[in-house]
């Protein structure tokens, strides 16, 4: 069964293709733009991508899974005035973009499917008549991510980011054969959002410091370790952890916290206002996951969601619990939901057991296209290029000694 697996979001657009639990290819579409995180809308160049890798065409995928992100407006249901004008805004080449979870929400229906134009996406991305369209939560995604690729009998899936399906992070726990959801489950995504992420806080505070939100996140990371977390207890005090691992803020909007961050970074140098967001980071996410494990003791956790992509954050959650295995899924950010929303069908459709015998650690993160065959070819073709004669490695290391520049090539793009 050819699954293949979108996210929409309006950033990290990605396509993933899986031939049943079999994982082919997995491509973030700023790999092929080369505008870092890309996104908004349907992302058919990492769609055609993912199947052209595997030889395939879109009408031989059998299962369509899509997250519950950013869409054009003609593909959700609505009275015959509003479908005129989205159709009249694509004649003009100016669509608008319209969330899906947000629908849900405004509508209060929590099936997908109800608002969605299947038969209008199906033929307009001429997939074969039929064909189903699944629909994937942002963090059970990112779990199953985490989990998949595990060999493990018990675990702790803990998921954080700065918000996916109305949801900042997810506690899931493995254990007795049993995937029971603590908190971040499905039943939140009509509830009215929390005032709580601490990835949205890193991200004002990148924000704040005069970088761009979800694109420099990973500046602060370094730049907190030339500072002091001077900002630390004034920013903390907003935030805390309950008996059972959930965070809490005491802001009452977004914008609240956004506007006390910038005020803070105001009164601090650049290092220290980056010191005192990680540390606050730390400090919560610790204190979160160690009174999730008082609850609920298992050996081992699995990590995703965009705040995992901090480095320090993992390594102190490796360090400071009393755990024998911490997984981060590679694809931490946003495109890896690609992955987890396929894995979420297949374990909607084959249940817990069958799902679990499936898995398998995961043996490469290199998933874009080989051109290994070509280059050599491509490459000789072209008459402004010669071949270098002598061993590979000494003379590449006479040249960058020298001052030149150079790349290597070895095999697929990383995911």
């Amino acid at each position: 069964m050819i699954i293949l697996s979108l996210h929409t979001g309006y950033h990290d657009g990605t396509a993933a293709l899986l031939d049943g639990y079999n994982l082919v290819a997995a491509v973030q579409l700023e790999r092929l733009t080369r505008k870092k995180g890309d996104g908004g809308g349907i992302p058919e160049a990492a769609m055609d991508e993912v199947l052209a890798i595997a030889g395939l065409t879109r009408a031989d995928v059998d299962v369509v899974v899509l997250s519950r992100a950013s869409f054009p407006a003609r593909y959700f249901k609505s009275n015959a005035l509003k479908t005129a004008e989205y159709a009249f805004h694509k004649i003009i080449g100016h669509e608008k973009l319209k969330d899906m979870c947000t629908q849900m929400q405004q509508r209060g229906e929590g099936e997908p499917a109800k608002l969605f134009r299947e038969e209008m996406f199906r033929a307009d991305f001429g997939f074969k008549e039929g064909v189903k369209i699944a629909y994937s939560n942002h963090h059970m995604s990112h779990a199953l991510s985490a989990l998949f690729y595990t060999d493990w009998d018990d675990g702790l899936l803990y998921t954080a980011d700065g918000c996916g399906d109305n949801v900042h992070y997810s506690h899931r726990v493995l254990k007795d054969g049993r995937l029971d959801c603590l908190f971040g489950g499905e039943n939140m995504t009509l509830q009215p959002r929390r005032v709580d992420s601490l990835g949205l806080a890193y991200g004002f505070t990148t924000q704040a410091l005069g970088y761009r939100m979800n694109r420099h996140e990973g500046k602060l990371t370094g730049l907190a370790a030339f500072g002091e977390p001077a900002q630390a207890a004034a920013l903390g005090r907003h935030f805390n952890v309950d008996a059972a691992g959930v965070i809490w803020s005491d802001f009452d909007s977004d914008a609240a916290m956004r506007d006390e961050i910038h005020k803070l970074a105001k009164d601090a140098e650049p290092a220290d206002m980056a010191a005192s967001v990680q540390k606050v980071l730390e400090d919560t996410v610790l204190a979160s996951v160690r009174a999730i494990l008082k609850r609920h003791p298992v050996r081992r956790i699995g990590l995703a969601g965009g705040v995992f992509a901090n480095v320090r954050l993992n390594r102190l959650l490796c360090e400071e619990t009393d755990t024998d295995e911490v997984f981060v899924f590679p694809g931490m950010g946003d495109e890896g939901i690609t992955v987890g929303g396929a894995l979420q069908y297949l374990l909607e459709r084959d249940g817990l057991d069958a799902w679990l015998k499936q898995r398998r650690r995961l043996s490469s993160v290199y998933l874009g296209r080989d051109y290994t065959a070509d280059a050599d070819q491509v490459l000789a073709a072209n008459g402004a290029l010669k071949r270098i004669d002598g061993n590979p490695a000494d003379r590449a290391a006479e040249l960058i000694a020298s001052g030149k520049a150079g790349a290597i090539y070895d095999g697929r793009m990383e995911f």
